[in-house]
Formats: C-alpha cells, structure tokens, sequence
C-alpha cells in the first residue's frame, strides 16, 4: 500500500498481490519491459481466463483471475520503481479492468445460461462496488498528509500529459475512461456527496471497503469457479451490492465521529 502514510495503512483483502508485484516489478527493474507492457500482459492475462472458462477449465480460469490481479498491481509498481509516471498508464489500467469485467461476466453468464440482462446488472453491480472503494481510498489518500495525490476524487478534466508521454495519447484514454467511468463516479457521489469533507477513514472502515475491491471481486470469482459455482456467480454480484448501502450508512452515520 505504497500511496498511504504507515499510520494510515490499512488492511486492503483486495490487495493480496501486492507484495508479489513488487517482488516481481524489482526483478524487471532494469529491462526494456514498460509500465505499458506490463498492463498489456494482465490483459492478454485476463483474455486466457476467458478461454479457459470457454473450455470448462475453471481452475486454470480461477488461477489466471488471481495471476491477473497480481500484474494489475505490478504497472504501477514498476512505474513508481523506474520514476515514469504516465496518464496513458494509470487510464489503460482502468479501461482494460472495465473492459475486462464485462467480458468475465459474459463469459461466465453464458456458461450458466444467464439472461443478458442479468449479465449487464451484474457488470453495473460489479462497477459501482469498485467505485465506491477507489472513492473512498482516493479521498483517504488527499486527506492524509503526505499521502498520494496523483489519482483525483474528481476527474473534470484532461491532465497535462508527462514528458514521457504524448499528450494525443493522453487525451484519446480520458475521454475513453471519462465514458466508462464518470456514469459510476456520480452514481456514488449522488449517494454520499458529503464523503470528501472528511478528513480520515478509520483503518477497519477501509478494510470492509476493501471487500469491494477489483482484486477481492477476482478472488470471490476464482474461488467459486474451482467449487464449481459458476451458476451462483451473477446472482452473487447483483446481491452482493446491497452492502454498498450499508457501507455508505456507516460512514454518514458514524465516521465523521470518528474525526
């Protein structure tokens, strides 16, 4: 959890592959491999997971899913490591995890003979939960001093691109994430608008939201694909969202006496 103070760390459960990422982002350190190459490996990663769904091999699949999360994590690694942050980078990591998700869910709806629009809730579910953790974990990290502050609570416009980078580049991936994502972002702004206003997450609150997390979402998928529960995957997703609920009441209601 490199982006947060040691006082404000927390218990991520989504983040298990982070300390195989470094390991492995050390390894690369002083290769011609980029950030970039590394987001492009945890997608072709992700496509061998759907294969190997296709073919009912859902233990490959549920070892891929997790193989995936870890290379998820190791871009930005490496990209702290060689000192090249890039908007390019941290905007294809989200668009390939959007465009990812659906296609995971898709699969797996058609192995279980979903309807299409239960598929589609499912992905929407799936989303939201994920917006709700990175919207608070982004808040945590600008209220913390000395926290990170590269990712923004409020995406509003296009950023200047690095030297690294072509600023074309950077302005074709923003208005792709802006259409994949803001619909999410003020989905969950509309239900807590307040939540900026805080100064701090108490460490266990940012530990249930973590259960939201894409890594942990993989994980739930993995698991239940090697136990043979493919046909309780969507089902589970869509319900697994009315938490989000009681997540957002526990905040209003309790963490600003946390302060």
């Amino acid at each position: 959890m490199p982006k947060l103070l040691e006082k404000e760390k927390f218990i991520d459960i989504s983040d298990y592959g982070r300390r195989p990422a470094i390991y492995f982002a050390e390894l690369i350190k002083n290769s011609s491999l980029t950030p970039i190459h590394v987001t492009l490996c945890f997608g072709i990663c992700g496509l061998g997971a759907i294969i190997a769904i296709l073919n009912g091999l859902y233990i490959i699949a549920g070892i891929l899913l997790i193989i995936k999360s870890v290379i998820d994590a190791m871009d930005g690694e490496l990209a702290r490591i060689k000192e090249t942050p890039s908007y390019s980078g941290r905007y294809l990591d989200s668009i390939f995890d959007s465009i990812l998700n659906l296609l995971f869910l898709f699969t797996i709806g058609y192995m279980a003979n979903e309807s299409i629009g239960l598929i589609i809730i499912s992905y929407l579910c799936l989303q939201l939960q994920g917006t709700l953790y990175n919207y608070y974990y982004v808040i945590l990290r600008h209220r913390t001093d000395g926290g990170d502050t590269t990712s923004k609570i409020f995406e509003m416009k296009t950023p200047v691109a690095f030297p690294i980078e072509k600023q074309k580049t950077v302005n074709i991936l923003f208005k792709i994430y802006m259409i994949m994502y803001v619909p999410f972002d003020k989905t969950i702004y509309f239900l807590d608008n307040n939540a900026y206003r805080a100064k701090a997450f108490p460490n266990w609150f940012m530990t249930l939201i973590s259960s939201y997390g894409l890594g942990f979402q993989l994980l739930v998928m993995a698991f239940m694909l090697a136990f043979g529960l493919i046909n309780h995957i969507i089902p589970f997703f869509i319900a697994y969202t009315a938490l989000l609920l009681v997540f957002i009441a526990i905040r209003k209601l309790f963490i600003n006496k946390c302060i």
